[in-house]
């Protein structure tokens, strides 16, 4: 069947597939370290309250008919182990349909964790790690050439990704359009990397080639994915080129990192036989030889079908001036819009949170909490983070922004600190009451900005801050009672 098999894209499938698992694995690794005090049965937004208030039609998961911290950790750990059963190769050796399985219950997993996740879940890249698990499922396994309704699926979403993210910067703050953006957003970005400062410190036209080169790779490079073979998989190569760049210079999850991976769909066997030989490898995947069963042709154009008329949604957002950013149009989060910063922050805002032992907050001396991502401590090197998501860390930043639909989470995280709750406290990296419940929290927000070179050199610093005031005064046990 030449019009569905793709044989010269083997390699490819096997990146892909193993590529896509191993995020999983770290989605995974996350539920099973934060989920329970964050939406569990005693979290800051309990999954319960949420499924008591909206329907199952509405945010399809498991977890509606019942939840407990004991299930949504099983869920984690068989996710964790499909997972690391597909980086590993294993279930690509059998039939079609063993991958296919595989990936399914990863999918039905993830979804329900994602649809009673709330603020800590919404996030464009678990809409991305969902359409991509779904699409690869159909990819298939070593006994079949992967077939090409999915590869075109793949390039699709590769397309939007890109596209999207480029159009809602166009569209959005004119910094992007006169090549200002990155005067700023080295710096003000959600979680700086251990490299952000170099990067933010380098000269204004190094910046303003930076937005370019941006704009080339994301408004006029997808469009090369349409052109299979040489022309697509050079423009794929750019886009990872082009993710690595942002790897190094902030961290964003497993954005960057599940792009890379998709956008390795498009290069063809030829492209990596070519590269492989670069380095002394020989191509990692054989060339099949059965032909596919007819119930998987069958189910492959089914979901191509399915995923064409779904993709209605997507492609108006596209060409719409009023774009949305990552949006999902189906409680299943399949054929998703995507976009990211369609403006850029120009000052960066902190919310530092601190406690006293003392009875009196007027004359205590007060104690910071140390956050793993966010700064805080104007001495310490950001740390590389991603792919690995801190969920605690993001919602900080977004709090710091104003955004009202933190604060929810927020007079609960106040009172899981005057409690000295464990699960709580091991999101942090440092608890200044090693353990004993303080008298008093506050928050305070102060502005932070990179040290220029000769701040560093004289201060050993690598942030100025700035107090801005309080975000909630001394606030008590009894005072926690009467805000709930």
């Amino acid at each position: 069947m030449e019009w569905f098999d793709a044989e010269g894209y083997t390699v490819a499938r096997d990146v892909v597939q193993r590529g896509v698992a191993a995020v999983y694995v770290v989605a995974f690794v996350a539920v099973l370290r934060q989920f329970r005090p964050l939406l569990g049965e005693h979290g800051l937004l309990p999954v319960p309250a949420f499924t008591a208030r909206v329907p199952f039609r509405a945010a399809p998961s498991l977890f509606h008919r019942w939840y407990t911290d004991r299930l949504v950790a099983g869920v984690g750990w068989v996710g964790v182990v499909v997972a690391l059963t597909l980086v590993a190769g294993l279930p690509q050796q059998g039939p079609p349909w063993l991958p296919l399985l595989a990936f399914g219950i990863l999918w039905v997993l993830y979804l329900s964790v994602v649809n009673v996740g709330q603020v800590f879940y919404g996030f464009g890249w678990e809409s991305l790690l969902l359409e991509a698990g779904f699409l690869v499922a159909f990819l298939g396994s070593d006994e079949v050439a992967p077939p090409v309704p999915v590869l075109v699926l793949l390039w699709w979403l590769v397309l939007r990704l890109e596209l999207g993210a480029g159009l809602i910067k166009l569209r959005g703050d004119p910094a992007w359009r006169d090549l200002t953006a990155l005067y700023h957003h080295h710096e003000t970005q959600p979680m700086p990397g251990p490299l952000s400062r170099l990067f933010h410190l380098l000269p204004r036209p190094v910046h303003r080639l930076e937005v370019i080169a941006n704009h080339v790779t994301q408004l006029v490079v997808p469009f090369g994915l349409l052109v299979p073979g040489p022309v697509a998989s050079t423009a794929a190569g750019i886009m990872v080129v082009t993710q690595l760049w942002l790897v190094l210079s902030g961290n964003f999850a497993w954005l960057n990192w599940l792009t890379i991976v998709l956008a390795c769909s498009a290069i063809d066997d030829d492209a990596w036989a070519w590269l492989l030989g670069l380095v002394g490898l020989d191509r990692a995947a054989g060339v099949p030889t059965g032909a596919p069963p007819l119930w998987y042709v069958v189910v492959v154009l089914a979901v191509g079908a399915v995923c064409l008329w779904l993709s209605r949604h997507p492609l108006r957002n596209l060409l719409s001036r009023h774009q949305a950013m990552n949006a999902s149009f189906n409680p299943l989060h399949l054929v998703n819009a995507y976009g990211a910063f369609g403006t850029v922050t120009r000052r960066r805002t902190e919310v530092v949170v601190e406690g006293t032992l003392d009875a009196d907050p007027a004359t205590a001396r007060w104690r910071e909490y140390e956050f793993r991502g966010k700064p805080t401590d104007l001495r310490r090197l950001p740390r590389q983070y991603a792919p690995y998501h801190l969920r605690l860390d993001w919602g900080m930043w977004f709090l710091a922004l104003g955004s009202s639909s933190q604060l929810r989470w927020f007079v609960p995280f106040l009172g899981r600190l005057l409690e000295a709750d464990g699960p709580t406290l091991r999101l942090l990296a440092r608890d200044p009451f090693d353990g004993a419940a303080p008298r008093w929290v506050r928050a305070r927000l102060y502005r932070y900005r990179f040290t220029t070179p000769a701040e560093r050199r004289t201060t050993g610093q690598r942030w100025v801050r700035q107090d801005e005031g309080l975000l909630t005064g001394a606030t008590d046990r009894d005072r926690i009672a009467r805000m709930r």
